[in-house]
């Protein structure tokens, strides 16, 4: 089975990986996603950790890829490796390589999508896939309006039932001019938070 995986991931980046603890990063299209590079920059300066990012095309509109120090997994890579039946899948070969995914930001429309079970692209197929044994993080953003709405206090909360762990938005003066709930957290307290999972691996028998 071990050699099967190592054909399978033959054709990505995933072999390199040279970290203890691998975090997988989803950025959806917020705003927000123009803090990816800092995001991944905090978290590979945490000890034994190795990233990799997925992203959506809306966030690509938000951060320079040149400025982000890892592999970056769009839609374009899974059709351009999956090109024969035995080719990897490559949503399948992100969630068999990830020890945690942290989606941030986490949009209202990606939100609305991985509620309903949708998987129309990388990502939400990554989530589909997902191994809820593993911890899944999402950092919700949006307008305060649609922070408001009711819809979204519903599928926040079917997530959590699916045993994902909500680091909530925060309340500032958002880009669209906009004052109030619905900013991602600060990068500071996501990387908090994937610290302490990291510390519950070092932690557990060997």
């Amino acid at each position: 089975m071990e050699t099967e995986d190592i054909v399978s991931c033959s054709n990505t980046d995933l072999l390199k990986s040279c970290g203890t603890f691998r975090v997988l990063v989803g950025v959806t299209g917020s705003v927000a996603a123009l803090k990816l590079p800092l995001l991944v920059t905090q978290l590979l300066q945490l000890p034994g950790v190795d990233v990799r990012v997925v992203t959506t095309e809306h966030a690509k509109h938000f951060y320079n890829p040149a400025e982000v120090s890892v592999k970056i997994y769009s839609d374009k890579d899974e059709w351009e490796l999956w090109t024969q039946r035995s080719d990897p899948v490559l949503h399948i070969e992100l969630r068999r390589w990830a020890d945690l995914l942290v989606i941030a930001p986490l949009d209202a429309n990606t939100l609305g999508k991985i509620t309903n079970g949708i998987c129309d692209n990388l990502l939400t197929c990554v989530v589909r896939a997902w191994d809820i044994s593993r911890p899944l993080l999402f950092c919700p953003a949006m307008n305060t309006a649609m922070w408001q709405h009711p819809i979204t206090a519903q599928q926040v909360s079917r997530l959590k039932e699916y045993g994902y762990v909500e680091i909530p938005c925060i309340s500032k003066k958002l880009v669209c001019g906009d004052e109030g709930k619905g900013a991602m957290a600060e990068v500071s307290s996501i990387v908090s938070i994937v610290k302490q999972y990291l510390l519950k691996t070092d932690e557990s028998p060997q």
